[in-house]
């Protein structure tokens, strides 16, 4: 994979076929482009029509090129294209970036174009960008094969960001605005329909790339996992943070990314679940991206959440403290040591945490330096925002600032340390060289430091699992439909705790059933042909006499058959009651793209109505299902509210990983898991009910 790109991103041959004379078409701006900033390589125009483009030898085929050619730039309409793929096939091109635009994008005739295309290219080993794309740049070598306007206007020549984006107005745009932030781009690539290059191999050559430090993405829709996961893996293991923004969250937004890329937007609360397990931030502005990428780019990563905040002004330390709780960020109180001290060098601070230098520290800055050392010397936090307002480029105290942050990283080398000023750039450069990022807006600095505390405790999470070892005696799913008895014990078999069940067949053995429980029971109806009871009366609760018993056979065996006619074999399942404990729900959807994906969330009301739930993608262990399992908002109900007791956190996480396991197991068959409830003790848990819905069950629903 990485030569190959390696011809698209470096080449030192390109062809521009379809080339034109005025800078102003779609065929001429690469060459313009080129022209411009100083291509070494060596550029062939090719069109039948010219001798000469814009000063350079203009070929009527490609076939007549004097050299091999290391990257195709192809802006022909649709209708020559297949002819001028074959050609550049022919011809030994290694790589092409295809701005021709009527594929896929628009319908089933355009599709089989593309896939004609995919195939000519795959035949001769020449990779594609496109088509309907913008193109494709490496700035520091002068690089850019696009017809954007932003060569002209570029303001960093180049730096190490790596930016990926389905759609070329967006990332011609992403370009432009990194450029502003003062974010210098060593490699941009627009995939448009992706033919054949897509998002997730670009990621996987930037972090494979030494040059890339930082990389962003933007996609309305991912084809292939599995290269997806392989890109995010890559980048996590060479501590690489990914940014990405992943359109589509809403259904109108889901509908236009499939018109406009011919990609399918898969479900959004997967995604999440994906970027989650591989330590990606999703942003969700430009504006969000791009300050993130800014702060990424210092390689400085806490591995916690406890967060120091230190101001010159006690108002803007509650706004960044109310920002930080927002972030989910630490702020830790000072010792009572640590306290003291700062009081005893200004009388009026505030010592806890905000730590507010007050004014006295403009009349004496060297007080700043003193306060902030014992604060970091405390060793009591992760990292430390400091709001210095003006004071970085005020005539009075700009350069005693700078020397005591100077000192300061070479002090505190390895401390993670952020301003937010009001700065000349000049200003904010000298901190940045010290690699401080700077921030104007102190709630956007503590943002920023909230993606980075993301990725440092990213990075030191070992990578999800792919492979996990099958219980001995775990039973597999069968491609017959599957009542409640048997979910359950096939769920048992893989570790997952499920009620103590009977199953009966007649009025005498619902009573002795009853007996051998020895308390409250709760019968319910079993068929495999009706999925949910409770909907036509189907489970009844509180059985607490051998009478009651009887009388609730007969009557979940009547409501059984009224309510689905030709059900073949129905029975009535007897089971204790379990009191107390949280209720939650536990799932696996099998999904087309993502494979198996498990759901956990708090049962009852609370998945109804709030629809508190998560998702991970399966298999995973238990780490990762405490993580999973605080990503519920209504995590606080699990730790005993009101004189409740706490529940068994460990049990659920293992009754997670191991259904995360039976579903990674069971991929084949499984079509959807429901595990509802599955209550939670204060010392373990248990599933009382279970639905497994193979692939091919071919069940009818009852109404």
């Amino acid at each position: 994979m990485s030569q190959a790109l390696d011809a698209l991103l470096n080449p030192q041959s390109v062809a521009v076929i379809g080339a034109s004379n005025s800078p102003a078409r779609i065929g001429g701006r690469p060459i313009n482009n080129l022209l411009l900033t100083g291509f070494e390589g060596k550029m062939y125009p090719v069109n039948p029509k010219y001798t000469e483009v814009q000063g350079l030898q203009s070929y009527a085929d490609i076939s007549e090129l004097p050299g091999p050619i290391d990257c195709a730039i192809v802006a022909v309409p649709v209708a020559g294209l297949i002819d001028t793929a074959r050609a550049c096939a022919d011809s030994g091109v290694r790589s092409a970036v295809i701005f021709t635009s009527g594929l896929a994008e628009i319908g089933a005739q355009g599709a089989a174009i593309q896939q004609e295309l995919t195939a000519i290219a795959k035949a001769a080993d020449m990779r594609i960008v496109g088509p309907n794309c913008l193109g494709v740049a490496a700035p520091s070598q002068h690089w850019y094969g696009t017809f954007a306007n932003f060569p002209s206007m570029s303001l960093v020549r180049s730096g190490s960001l790596g930016i990926i984006s389905q759609s070329g107005a967006y990332g011609s745009h992403l370009y432009m605005a990194a450029q502003m932030r003062g974010l210098g781009v060593r490699y941009w690539v627009t995939t448009g329909n992706e033919a054949d290059i897509d998002v997730a191999e670009v990621i996987e050559y930037y972090a494979t790339s030494s040059e890339v430090k930082v990389i962003v993405a933007y996609a309305e829709g991912v084809r292939d996992m599995g290269a997806m996961k392989r890109a995010l893996a890559a980048a996590h293991t060479a501590r690489k943070p990914v940014i990405f923004m992943k359109v589509g969250r809403s259904v109108v937004g889901a509908a236009a990314a499939a018109s406009h890329t011919g990609s399918l937007a898969g479900a959004d609360a997967l995604y999440d679940a994906l970027f989650a397990q591989y330590g990606v931030y999703r942003a969700v502005t430009t504006e969000e991206m791009l300050d993130v990428a800014y702060a990424c780019q210092f390689g400085e990563f806490p591995k916690g959440k406890r967060l120091c905040l230190q101001t010159i002004s006690g108002g803007v330390g509650v706004l960044m403290a109310d920002a930080a709780e927002e972030a989910e960020l630490q702020l830790p109180v000072l010792s009572d040591m640590v306290q003291q001290r700062i009081v005893e060098l200004i009388p009026f601070a505030g010592t806890r945490n905000p730590v507010d230098f007050t004014g006295a520290a403009m009349a004496e800055p060297k007080l700043i330096e003193e306060i902030s050392d014992l604060v970091i010397c405390s060793g009591q936090y992760d990292s430390h925002l400091i709001y210095m307002a003006s004071v970085a480029s005020s005539a009075l105290t700009r350069d005693a600032l700078a020397e005591i942050y100077g000192r300061m990283r070479k002090t505190h080398e390895s401390q993670t340390l952020m301003l937010s000023i009001i700065a000349s750039p000049e200003d904010r450069e000298h901190y940045e060289r010290l690699r401080i990022p700077c921030f104007q807006d102190p709630s956007l600095a503590v943002r920023a430091m909230a993606a980075l505390t993301h990725f440092g405790e990213a990075f030191e999470r070992p990578l999800p699992a792919t492979t996990f070892e099958r219980p001995l005696g775990a039973l597999d799913v069968p491609d017959t439909a599957i009542d409640e008895y048997q979910a359950k014990k096939i769920l048992q078999s893989w570790g997952i705790p499920v009620t103590s069940d009977l199953m009966v067949h007649s009025r005498q053995e619902a009573i002795e059933a009853w007996a051998s429980i020895n308390g409250s029971a709760v019968m319910k109806i079993v068929a495999a042909e009706i999925l949910h009871k409770t909907e036509i009366g189907g489970v009844i609760l509180n059985v607490t006499s051998a009478e009651a018993a009887a009388d609730a056979y007969d009557a979940l065996m009547q409501r059984a058959h009224m309510a689905c006619s030709d059900v073949k074999d129905v029975s009535v399942l007897v089971t204790p009651m379990i009191q107390g404990g949280i209720e939650t729900v536990l799932g696996v959807s099998n999904d087309p793209l993502f494979g198996p994906v498990v759901m956990c969330g708090l049962g009852g009301v609370l998945i109804e109505v709030l629809r508190d739930v998560t998702f991970h993608l399966a298999p995973f262990d238990e780490d990762e299902a405490r993580r999973m399992i605080d990503e519920i908002r209504s995590r606080a109900v699990l730790d005993g509210v009101r004189g409740a007791e706490a529940s068994d956190i460990d049990t659920l996480a293992r009754a997670l990983s191991q259904l995360s396991i039976f579903a990674a197991a069971n991929v084949q068959t499984i079509q959807s898991v429901d595990v509802n409830p599955f209550v939670v003790l204060s010392s373990g848990a248990v599933a009382l009910d279970a639905l497994i819905i193979p692939k091919s069950r071919g069940v009818a629903e009852t109404p």
